[in-house]
């Protein structure tokens, strides 16, 4: 086996344009874990059975399915339905979905390690409910767990090669369609390979610079 640097340089347009496409859903789909995340997490604080029950058998049965089977149902069942959206499109709503279940619980510890005098002193000064939510309690909250967060997205990261199970072209994939066209494997997977180290472990390294940072 030997290295060909032409049969690498050749691949990259495919992988330009793969990396730009597991950025976007990384980015989006954070937007969509964080988010909904916390949805999920104020539900399952609710005082109301209702609510919280609901909220907690959702977000346990995606939480114990895997990421794989949640991607294809989503592109191969919901269509059946008369619901279809684009690759690209269910994979970042996938990915993000999954993920929430997850922040939800790390807001749900960031939120109850508030000290309960701030929520008692919210109440002498007679704040707003949704005011205490956005001025006293959630800023509080996120400083306490936004390193947590941020493992979360580095792990979303190496999940969206899944993404090539329904045909996303990111990163994984591209590599795979010009492996198949030219037959030169170990070019194109290793570059892809040392992407996603480049990015992954970087991202690491700012995560404990910002725990570092927040904790003390």
């Amino acid at each position: 086996m030997t290295w060909d640097w032409s049969a690498a340089w050749d691949f990259m347009p495919r992988f330009w344009e793969g990396l730009l496409v597991t950025l976007q859903i990384l980015v989006l789909g954070s937007l969509i874990s964080f988010t909904l995340g916390l949805v999920w997490a104020l539900g399952l604080r609710s005082g109301t059975r209702w609510v919280r029950w609901p909220v907690g058998l959702v977000t346990e049965f995606i939480r114990n399915t895997p990421l794989l089977v949640q991607l294809f149902f989503l592109f191969f069942v919901l269509p059946e339905w008369g619901v279809q959206f684009s690759a690209l499109t269910t994979g970042t709503i996938a990915i993000g979905l999954h993920y929430s279940t997850y922040t939800a619980q790390v807001y749900r510890a960031g939120i109850d390690a508030v000290p309960a005098g701030q929520w008692e002193a919210a109440t002498a000064l007679s704040l707003p409910v949704h005011r205490t939510w956005i001025a006293v309690i959630l800023p509080q909250a996120v400083r306490r767990i936004a390193p947590a967060l941020g493992n979360y997205v580095i792990a979303m990261l190496k999940d969206t090669p899944l993404l090539a199970g329904i045909s996303v072209l990111e990163m994984l994939q591209q590599s795979r369609l010009e492996s198949a066209a030219t037959f030169q494997y170990t070019e194109p997977l290793t570059v892809v390979g040392i992407a996603f180290v480049l990015i992954a472990y970087p991202a690491s390294l700012l995560v404990r610079a910002l725990e570092r940072r927040l904790v003390h």
